[in-house]
């Protein structure tokens, strides 16, 4: 009952503080802009990963019933890999939107449009897809002879594949490599945003200029960073069997960044904070009305 009242009540909070985004930037036209655009499915993204882990673990803190079907498991690692791989590159996105309004802000209209910004949106999540599909049809034939345990909190790849009773060292190369590559990939891609984008808050004359230019690159540079460590404890850890630190890792994946993500862009952003006062100032007016 102490686990189950845990999860809950990490799942309750996650859901209330990025459904609360999600509808500030919904309501509020002034927000209706691609760095908010971006944010609001960001925390769409976050629901929809913490949904798939802690719901069930909740199930089994309460029922004692630790186990799950094949296809479950299937299904698990399927939009656990799609969601993880849509942040990843969703935040990649977010840094040349970053990069683009501050390096070049007379041009960001023209290069961010509304229509730009739902098709890199649309790219993130048909790519993802595809990558995630291609990463469970690699493990969804393989035999499993038994006893199929995983040690850990949720179907993963990379120990679903210790459960295989074949030779699996191509099918693990395959997932690491992958995960290598891209995250190079991405990553570069964000840390040559912010190389120029400090290089051009450098040339700001003014100090409250560029203190304005960096407290839009803190949150998300702040958020990639939570994102980055975890999942690379998570899924580039190379070890024999699991342990305790992979356990938390996990824990720590799946349920912190859907936690700390909304807090991160709310705290220093004065323009969320202003539509939420208004929100909050408008359910107050209609409580006193009715």
């Amino acid at each position: 009952m102490l686990l189950f009242g845990f999860f809950l009540l990490i799942y309750l909070i996650a859901l209330i503080e990025n459904l609360l985004l999600i509808t500030i930037v919904v309501l509020d036209c002034q927000l209706h802009k691609p760095m908010y655009i971006f944010l609001a499915n960001l925390s769409i993204l976050d629901i929809c990963f913490i949904s798939i882990t802690v719901p069930k673990s909740m199930n089994i803190s309460l029922t004692q019933i630790r186990s799950i079907s094949f296809s479950g498991c299937m299904v698990q690692i399927f939009l656990g890999l799609t969601f993880a791989v849509v942040e990843f590159t969703l935040l990649a996105v977010m840094a040349y939107d970053r990069y683009i309004a501050i390096c070049y802000p007379l041009h960001y209209q023209l290069l961010m449009s509304k229509i730009k910004c739902f098709c890199m949106i649309a790219v993130c999540w048909v790519s993802s897809i595809i990558y995630s599909t291609l990463h469970t049809l690699n493990i969804i034939f393989l035999p499993f002879c038994g006893p199929n345990n995983i040690d850990q909190i949720f179907c993963e790849i990379t120990h679903t594949l210790k459960l295989v009773c074949a030779d699996t060292y191509g099918n693990e190369m395959a997932v690491f490599m992958c995960g290598i590559i891209f995250g190079i990939i991405f990553s570069s891609s964000v840390i040559a945003s912010y190389v120029r984008i400090f290089l051009t808050i450098k040339k700001i004359p003014s100090s409250q200029g560029k203190h304005k230019a960096f407290s839009t690159c803190f949150p998300h540079l702040a958020v990639f960073s939570l994102f980055m460590s975890t999942g690379i404890l998570t899924y580039l850890r190379k070890s024999s069997e699991s342990s305790i630190t992979e356990i938390l890792a996990s824990l720590l994946y799946s349920i912190v960044s859907p936690i700390a993500n909304p807090l991160i862009y709310s705290l220093r952003n004065k323009e969320i904070k202003a539509a939420l006062e208004k929100l909050i100032n408008k359910i107050f007016y209609y409580r006193k009305i009715f």
